[in-house]
């Protein structure tokens, strides 16, 4: 008897066709870059043209396909497709502005005020004592914290690095100096509950970062409290659509990947975000 090992689907596989949803702009502007990457370090030669990296690399970014996958359907190798991702996003992720240049540029254009949030990006959980850093008891879960800045109108203006889960949004943005960094651009930034006690300037110095009031068990908050409250809550909703324009992408959905490297993608995920809002 003869056996048959080849697989049901044939020695090919199947290949179906998705629609990915971005802008041809994006697209030929991601592929522009990649060839002026090649050209820079004088490659000659690709396993694929530049525009068919750029699709396959935002397919990957935007709609989490495996890249195994991808380079089935397109004739490489699984490591050839990792390859170009962790190209791109290095290309990109040196776009990203930073938080002194950002905040120039928003004096610059005249604006007064910058929107602060933050936000964990969940990952895979790992097991070993290295793991228990990323566990978030707040939103309970294994993930990295990342600080975002947006302008009055949502679009973002510049991200942090990715931190372990369990740091505070107060300590991470000490990290980075951002009430210095704020005030000598001139500018102040408003924030949730989460950010209370962050600025602790002087009682007579303009604040660098507004936030909300705090009920206490013992102390209520006033009807002119409530009503500020509420305000700053109108004020600062923009951030979030930010921060959701950002999670479009749906690597962030769980990051399987190393977080050291979690910098790197959230930064180059800013600058593609920023090219698909502008268009």
């Amino acid at each position: 008897m003869k056996k048959n090992n080849s697989s049901v689907e044939g020695p090919d596989g199947l290949v179906y066709t998705a629609r990915l949803p971005l802008s041809s702009a994006t697209l030929n502007w991601l592929a522009d870059l990649i060839r002026g990457r090649l050209k820079k370090i004088g490659s000659r030669w690709r396993a694929l043209p530049a525009g068919n990296i750029a699709t396959i690399v935002l397919a990957v970014l935007r709609c989490d396909q495996r890249p195994g996958d991808l380079a089935g359907g397109n004739g490489v190798h699984r490591t050839t497709v990792t390859r170009w991702v962790r190209e791109v996003v290095g290309l990109l992720a040196a776009r990203a502005p930073r938080l002194d240049r950002a905040l120039k540029k928003i004096a610059r254009m005249g604006g007064g005020i910058v929107l602060l949030d933050g936000s964990v990006i969940r990952t895979r959980r790992r097991t070993g004592k290295e793991n228990r850093k990323n566990y978030s008891g707040k939103n309970k879960c294994h993930g990295l914290l990342v600080i975002a800045l947006t302008d009055d109108r949502g679009r973002l203006l510049w991200i942090s690095a990715a931190r372990p889960g369990r740091t505070s949004e107060i300590t991470a943005c000490r990290h980075d100096q951002l009430t210095a960094k704020l005030r000598a651009a001139g500018l102040g930034a408003i924030a949730d509950l989460g950010f209370v006690g962050l600025d602790d300037s002087d009682p007579g110095a303009d604040p660098a970062v507004i936030t909300g009031y705090k009920a206490a068990r013992n102390r209520p908050l006033t009807r002119g409290q409530k009503l500020s409250k509420t305000a700053l809550a109108a004020v600062r909703g923009p951030v979030e659509h930010g921060f959701a324009h950002l999670k479009n992408w749906r690597v962030l959905g769980k990051v399987r990947t190393d977080p050291k490297w979690a910098t790197a993608l959230v930064r180059a995920l800013l600058v593609l975000t920023n090219r698909e809002v502008a268009r």
